[in-house]
């Protein structure tokens, strides 16, 4: 092990480690929510988070953004591609939450049946925008989307509106603007939707229908309503996550959500499944530790790093770090 190398670059494996962190904590947000109200693990969640990376890349691509934007150009497509990523997540939460599960909820299915239509809905998401270039054949609109659907099946890029130059040093490590603005941004993102949850009338009815779904009914609460909520906010946390992640890595593709939803899964049980701050801290040390984990034993061990922590947890506690519901948070 290399215990050396983990000693001269601590500084810089923490701060990257936390960037990357903050982005699994976003999308562990949505898994989260939804467990909370359904007892649902969405697996879809991960495309959600996929089609985000595709709307931030392609408004950018509409508008001609570039690299070398005067500061209130860059901050504008900087807005631009937040809100896109944002907006298509949610729109795209909400398409499987009536086409997927409103269905089977109301027919009473087992949470199996949900759970099997959840991992349907993953791969139908992925793999339609992996042939999203012979779906325009078929329409007659490949001409038209040309730019938008070429090389379906490969990695596409983010323009580099924003180039990672030092801000500030951290003692041996000079932190880039890039991680200031995912870290910050990432930050303020989960606040908001902390504070909504604990302060606002739909995020106490979030709370009601997570606790007593007939309670909540018989007060009123539409829950309906409720779930749908839910799975628009999760999507929007996605969607802020896919942004901050093309401007952090500059690369997605079709698949890309697999790898990344089971991380952000891991963060969510990590921290305690259905809490809001637990998916927060879980993705927090979850990015930390595979940062730590890959300095010691190699980075062709990162992802293993991630699942050995989750069993460890698991081992010793399974409620995850925080253990609390969203239920149970303060009313």
């Amino acid at each position: 092990m290399d215990y050396l190398y983990l000693y001269d670059n601590f500084w810089a494996l923490t701060v990257t480690g936390l960037s990357l962190g903050s982005i699994y904590a976003l999308i562990a947000l949505g898994y989260t929510l939804v467990y909370g109200v359904l007892q649902l693990i969405n697996f879809a969640h991960s495309e959600v988070f996929m089609y985000g990376t595709f709307a931030a890349s392609w408004i950018l691509l509409f508008v001609g953004a570039h690299a070398n934007g005067s500061a209130p150009e860059v901050i504008g497509w900087f807005v631009l591609a937040l809100v896109a990523a944002m907006l298509m997540s949610s729109a795209i939460a909400l398409l499987l939450e009536r086409v997927a599960y409103r269905p089977l909820r109301r027919r009473n299915a087992p949470r199996l049946v949900a759970l099997i239509s959840a991992i349907g809905a993953s791969f139908a998401l992925a793999e339609a925008m992996g042939l999203r270039d012979r779906i325009t054949a078929w329409v007659g609109l490949d001409d038209v989307l040309h730019r938008y659907v070429i090389n379906a099946r490969e990695n596409i890029g983010f323009p580099d509106i924003i180039h990672p130059d030092p801000a500030f040093t951290l003692f041996d490590y000079k932190v880039t603007n890039v991680d200031i603005l995912v870290i910050t941004s990432a930050f303020v993102m989960m606040v908001l939707l902390d504070q909504f949850v604990q302060r606002s009338r739909l995020g106490r009815g979030i709370r009601s229908v997570s606790q007593d779904p007939e309670a909540a009914a018989l007060m009123g609460v539409n829950s309906d309503r409720v779930i749908q909520v839910t799975f628009a906010l999760g999507g929007l946390a996605a969607g802020g996550a896919a942004a901050l992640y093309m401007f952090k890595i500059g690369v997605s593709r079709y698949d890309v959500g697999f790898i990344l939803g089971v991380k952000a899964f891991t963060a969510a049980v990590l921290g305690g499944i259905g809490n809001l701050r637990g998916a927060l801290l879980g993705g927090l040390i979850l990015g930390v530790a595979e940062n730590y984990g890959s300095a010691l034993v190699g980075t062709q061990w990162k992802d293993v790093v991630s699942f050995v922590l989750l069993v460890v947890i698991l081992l010793f506690r399974p409620t995850g770090l925080l253990g609390e519901s969203l239920a149970g948070t303060r009313a």
